[in-house]
């Protein structure tokens, strides 16, 4: 299945930068994206940031020593329009490796809002080399892992004021740390 037409192609990525704002618990999650004059954020949910790691993480640990010290050759010309400013929050990401060139491929689309049906929705394709990839899975990483402390009995994320755990039938207060 072809994937939806993008409506932004920025080609190879001159930065990628996985960020992350607020206090655990309430924190947002982006990467920042930049080629020629255009610079991109695009606003994702933990678990999304979370898989991006992995599956990046695991996609360079199965290349080979070859692959991994090979170049990159670039399958499209870096942003060469005029300066754009894109931000949205992301509703789909795909993402493959291509042999050939050596580099990953991904496509963020925009979530799609009832009440912004009407209007055109943002697209972002662009590629990202090995060297690339491998920082920006070790940092969505590491991000993704300094958020709240999980409970033992359940998996899950136990608050600063504590947690009331399920497993316990409420008896027992959790507390982090």
């Amino acid at each position: 299945m072809e994937p939806p037409e993008v409506k932004y192609t920025l080609g190879p990525l001159s930065r990628i930068e996985p960020n992350t704002f607020g206090e655990p618990g309430q924190r947002t999650f982006n990467l920042v994206l930049e080629s020629g004059e255009a610079r991109c954020t695009v606003w994702l949910e933990k678990e999304q940031l979370y898989q991006l790691g992995v599956y990046l993480q695991e996609a360079v640990e199965s290349l080979s020593s070859e692959d991994k010290a090979r170049p990159t050759q670039e399958k499209e010309p870096a942003w060469s329009g005029e300066g754009i400013s894109l931000d949205f929050k992301v509703g789909q990401v795909m993402l493959n490796y291509d042999q050939d060139s050596n580099s990953f491929r991904m496509l963020a689309y925009e979530r799609e809002e009832e009440e912004e049906a009407t209007q055109e929705t943002s697209s972002v394709s662009f590629w990202i080399s090995v060297p690339q990839a491998v920082t920006v899975a070790e940092e969505a990483l590491r991000i993704c892992a300094a958020g709240r402390a999980r409970c033992f009995l359940c998996g899950l994320p136990i608050n600063p004021d504590g947690h009331i755990c399920p497993r316990a039938n409420g008896h027992a207060v959790l507390e982090a740390g």
